[in-house]
């Protein structure tokens, strides 16, 4: 495109490189009530800023506040959404990679920020993920407090784009909730995924690819279409993971918890994510008979002969997190889940590693951490 200014010359403009900052702007008009819709008392100024602000005046009640923080992305699912050309639901999953990890330290959430990179801006289409990002953050009582929509032209293909977000919360130093406080004998409950979630779909559009289904296809054992199940949005477990602390281990100043560990279960798996937060010593061990594995990953499974033992160290398999709690506030622990929405069960216990025997795949040392393992024994009900 050759453009002529006002001096009459002819040059290459920022629009012609295939920026379009109009269209930024409109975008930003787009999604300014839902991002609102996420402000908080504690919010200072408005949507447009260079920054966002919130007041923390309030952590001065706490003894000994620390910050938690946390960045992730959606992964390979925007592909997806851009296939179905649906993309007001993918901002949950980025809520949900990001607050979710924060809350596992026993962290509350006090805003959160996201980061979209695009080959052009579509005003609509950028809007419809804020707002899903939008609706998510109101979900969980975190304000969107800030975001970027940046336009790659060259970079990246017109029609692609990719999320990424960051979350910050606090938690009190004596509340922090993690391995060092994980006891033999705890008790490990399971609370269930609504899906896939946000990982592990590089595996699922290869086996979906390999056997030559389409998304808009009708799968009677998903009762819906292939596509719609695919999209379905990570659960937010941040609201039922605060209750649970409220219920079981309310703060009385002594530092004491019932509550001893949360664990995401992201990539990597159940048996990789739950060793995480297992001090060394200790070993858990998960009964895959005790849950019934959700359609979609045996789908996944037998479309693509894809064995067992790579499929649980690549996919949730139906728990999305878990909590580690002693032994007499398994069932208080249960009870809340439930009544936040999410079902809940009995999913195994920590052990001693001496003298104990594994009775299935050990799992240890994932992710840098020298810490617990995970004894994942049993059959899967599927």
């Amino acid at each position: 495109m050759r453009t002529t200014g006002t001096t009459g010359s002819t040059g290459i403009t920022y629009a012609s490189a295939g920026v379009d900052t109009e269209a930024g702007d409109r975008a930003v008009e787009l999604m300014k009530a839902s991002v609102a819709a996420t402000m908080t008392p504690a919010v200072v100024g408005g949507v447009g800023g260079f920054a966002g602000m919130v007041d923390v005046s309030g952590l001065r009640d706490y003894r000994r506040p620390l910050l938690a923080t946390s960045t992730d992305g959606v992964g390979t699912k925007v592909a997806i959404a851009q296939a179905l050309g649906i993309h007001d639901t993918i901002g949950q999953d980025l809520v949900g990679m990001v607050v979710d990890d924060i809350v596992v330290v026993g962290a509350r959430p006090l805003l959160m920020t996201d980061y979209i990179a695009c080959g052009r801006v579509v005003p609509e289409r950028v809007a419809d993920i804020v707002r899903g990002v939008a609706k998510a953050c109101a979900a969980v009582g975190a304000p969107l407090l800030g975001g970027e929509t940046a336009e790659h032209p060259g970079l990246m293909a017109p029609d692609e784009y990719d999320v990424a977000g960051a979350a910050t919360g606090v938690v009190e130093a004596d509340r922090v909730l993690g391995a060092e406080r994980v006891r033999a004998g705890d008790a490990l409950i399971a609370m269930a995924s609504s899906g896939l979630h946000s990982n592990g779909y590089s595996l699922v559009r290869r086996v979906i690819e390999h056997a030559g289904w389409s998304l808009d296809r009708e799968v009677p054992e998903l009762g819906r279409a292939l596509g719609a199940e695919l999209l379905e949005p990570t659960r937010l477990y941040t609201a039922a993971c605060l209750s649970i602390l409220e219920r079981v281990s309310p703060d009385d100043g002594s530092g004491e918890m019932s509550v001893h560990a949360l664990s995401h279960i992201t990539g990597g798996g159940l048996a990789a994510n739950l060793s995480r937060v297992l001090p060394a010593g200790l070993i858990g061990d998960v009964d895959r008979s005790s849950w019934t594995v959700p359609p979609v990953f045996d789908l996944v499974r037998a479309l693509g002969q894809v064995p067992w033992d790579d499929l649980e160290s690549t996919l949730n398999l139906g728990v999305g997190m878990v909590a580690v709690v002693a032994p007499e506030a398994a069932e208080a622990t249960m009870a809340a889940s439930r009544e936040a929405g999410i079902e809940a069960w009995a999913l195994g216990t920590v052990h001693d590693a001496a003298g104990y025997a594994p009775g299935g795949r050990v799992v240890a040392g994932t992710k840098g951490v020298d810490g617990g393992a995970v004894d994942i024994h049993g059959q899967y009900r599927a």
